[in-house]
């Protein structure tokens, strides 16, 4: 609701604008979109649902994450039993330290970014490049609950986040439309929590690289001859599938799942969605030289 209520006013403040700007623009202006400028974006940043996402382990440490983390009886310990029916994995945040009492959903927010761009126009017709740096405030989670009981949570975040990308569109007079895609690159920020006392972790780095694409469209308003205000759409992917986590023994016994011979040297986790993926709703406003 806040994505579809973002995009209803934006819509409606680009259009009050485009109706009012031939009052404001009196020069003439034969290329419009044409040349070098910079400017910025404010948005909102929602993601899809990611339902069906888990931790995937790796019991063996062989570098594949396909195994089971089992008890000393044999059963799966991270599935429903009849004592602990709530064991399993969900799309978000554990909402509580212990017992399993479910999950809050991914946290969507706002985004911001500057950037500096070049057009070149034909016509009617305009390509160019843009290049951006920001930061997303979008936060995604996944949760297993073992029947322990406890739960375990790896989250992930963008310390910032930067693209590079073609545009191409069709001026009507002083209003652009046009579509954009490009290569991006992120930098995330993972953690890992957990209300399991007994067993020690260890991360590999909360910092890592993340390489990908964003692509979408959007139209851009002329108002006087050097400044431009526009909404704007962008589908955001980064593959992020770098973080692991090692549970070892710690002070727990011998039999505890995650150091049960014959591997008893721990257990390494991961996410198992490999991709971080969410759609942006922008402002942008920029001064054109």
């Amino acid at each position: 609701m806040r994505t579809k209520s973002l995009l209803s006013a934006a819509t409606m403040l680009v259009a009050g604008l485009a109706f009012a700007a031939p009052a404001l623009a009196q020069e003439a202006d034969p290329k419009p979109f044409d040349g070098l400028y910079v400017g910025g974006t404010v948005g909102f940043d929602a993601q899809p649902n990611d339902v069906g996402s888990s931790i995937l382990f790796d019991r063996n440490r062989d570098g594949n994450f396909n195994e089971l983390v089992t008890t000393a009886a044999g059963a799966n310990a991270f599935a429903p039993t009849a004592a602990q029916p709530g064991a399993g994995f969900c799309n978000g945040r554990a909402t509580s330290t212990g017992a399993l009492t479910g999950c809050t959903n991914d946290k969507d927010n706002i985004s911001y970014s500057g950037r500096i761009g070049f057009d070149k126009q034909y016509g009617h017709f305009v390509i160019g490049v843009v290049g951006e740096f920001g930061k997303s405030q979008v936060r995604d989670s996944v949760s297993g609950f073992s029947t322990t009981p406890a739960s375990y949570v790896m989250t992930r975040k963008v310390d910032f986040d930067a693209n590079a990308r073609l545009r191409a569109g069709y001026a009507f007079d002083k209003t652009l439309f046009y579509a954009t895609g490009g290569g991006a690159y992120a930098k995330t920020k993972s953690s890992f929590a957990t209300s399991n006392t007994a067993n020690a972790f260890a991360d590999n780095g909360s910092r890592h690289d993340a390489w990908g694409f964003v692509a979408g469209g959007g139209i851009e308003q002329k108002l006087g001859r050097h400044f431009s205000i526009g909404l704007e759409y962008l589908y955001n992917q980064y593959k992020d599938d770098e973080y692991r986590v090692r549970v070892t023994q710690g002070t727990a016994p011998a039999t505890n799942p995650f150091v049960l011979a014959p591997n008893t040297g721990g257990t390494d986790f991961k996410r198992s969605d490999d991709k971080f993926r969410w759609h942006s709703v922008r402002a942008t406003a920029n001064f054109r030289f």
